[in-house]
């Protein structure tokens, strides 16, 4: 059921209320004007959540991608958590996963025809894209977790809700998971939830649009997950056995595996899952932990893992061959509800258009408007989802 996996430490609440106050006085300065936001020349959407922990951000950005990039040049802006570099970095063909993350890494490996960046200043970020030489003929920047970096004005702001912990129930930092106060969704152009159960009936459709309580203004859709065939890890790797037969180790290092392990659970003949933190650097260790863990798995066994988790173990030396013979990855994509595919793509879509500084593109909105050939970042004028 909905808000199934949320947990709130009671004792914590009077923290949570001291937070609240902080992030409240912050958001009420931007509101203000006090504190700036930029507005940019170029179509900017940003896709994040108000939680913190995952709700689905990388397969809606790379569904964006996948929407966007046969049409348009896109670039993708992403602080580049727990990276061992600082700054701005445009990622190349060679960049390894160190220096821009694992999550621009597994984006850039995927579609080596956009622009990945990384940079913890995003609006720096984006005068980098559209005005550095290599990337100046970019079209669309999508940012990466970007809810609360408010110093940017994005023409679409995408908030994602996952399904099972829902924010209407959960409370803030650190009794619960709410990076700000509820209010703060008020923010967003779109709404996501995110994880739905592939059979939601109607009426839960319906309830769950009561109690998110959007404005009109407020765009909100429903996804779910789907997956992928398997893809081995690395070339050495072993025949895949029978899924339905086989012994799975769920090999995890994101924040929310709960979701994975049930959605796999009737597809093999058992399921050991072995979690490790978000984001987490896997060492010698951790290998010498996976190849016990494996090894005690009986016969047809293999190992599953997540594409963000699978970047970062390809660059850990010390796996055993057994288990780099048995590892492949799931590759997951998120699907509208609904059909609500076709209304979200057009929301998308045409606001790029309108909004673009290509001549091209502009054109299929309106042949008669100039181009607009200046590509400097910090001009005035806002491109706002809500105006068009």
């Amino acid at each position: 059921m909905e808000g199934d996996l949320i947990k709130i430490n009671e004792w914590l609440l009077p923290l949570s209320w001291l937070y609240g106050i902080g992030v409240g006085v912050r958001n009420h300065l931007f509101d203000l004007g006090v504190l700036p936001q930029q507005e940019f020349s170029i179509p900017v959407i940003d896709v994040g959540n108000i939680t913190v922990g995952g709700s689905g951000k990388t397969p809606h950005v790379e569904y964006l991608v996948r929407l966007l990039h046969d049409k348009m040049k896109v670039a993708v802006l992403s602080r580049g958590y727990k990276r061992k570099s600082r700054g701005y970095v445009l990622a190349a063909d060679d960049t390894p996963m160190q220096t821009i993350g694992d999550e621009p890494y597994q984006m850039r490996r995927k579609f080596p025809d956009i622009y990945v960046a990384v940079d913890k200043n995003r609006r720096q970020g984006i005068r980098h894209l559209t005005d550095d030489e290599p990337t100046s003929d970019v079209d669309v920047i999508l940012l990466d977790d970007a809810y609360q970096h408010r110093y940017v004005k994005p023409g679409i702001n995408i908030l994602l809700v996952d399904y099972h912990r829902l924010i209407i129930y959960d409370k803030l930092l650190p009794a619960g998971r709410l990076r700000e106060p509820l209010k703060g969704k008020n923010r967003a152009d779109i709404v996501i939830v995110t994880k739905c159960p592939k059979d939601l009936k109607p009426m839960e459709f319906r309830v769950l649009t009561k109690a998110l309580d959007l404005y009109p203004y407020q765009a909100l859709f429903f996804t779910r997950i789907d997956y992928d065939e398997l893809q081995p890890v690395f070339a050495e790797a072993q025949e895949l056995p029978l899924l339905k037969s086989a012994n799975v180790l769920l090999l995890t290092g994101i924040a929310s595996p709960r979701q994975m392990e049930l959605d796999l659970k009737d597809r093999c003949r058992s399921i050991t899952p072995l979690s490790f933190g978000d984001h987490h650097q896997f060492t010698e260790r951790d290998a010498a932990r996976i190849s016990e863990a494996f090894a005690r798995l009986p016969e047809p066994r293999v190992i599953i893992t997540t594409e963000k988790d699978a970047s970062r173990l390809e660059a850990t030396p010390a796996l055993t061959p057994e288990v780099r013979q048995a590892l492949y990855v799931l590759p997951i994509r998120i699907r509208f509800m609904l059909d609500q595919e076709e209304n979200f793509n057009h929301k998308i879509i045409s606001y790029v258009r309108k909004n673009s500084r290509n001549s091209i593109l502009a054109k299929r909105k309106d042949d008669g408007k100039p181009k607009d050939s200046h590509h400097s970042g910090n001009r005035p004028g806002t491109i706002s989802f809500r105006d068009n």
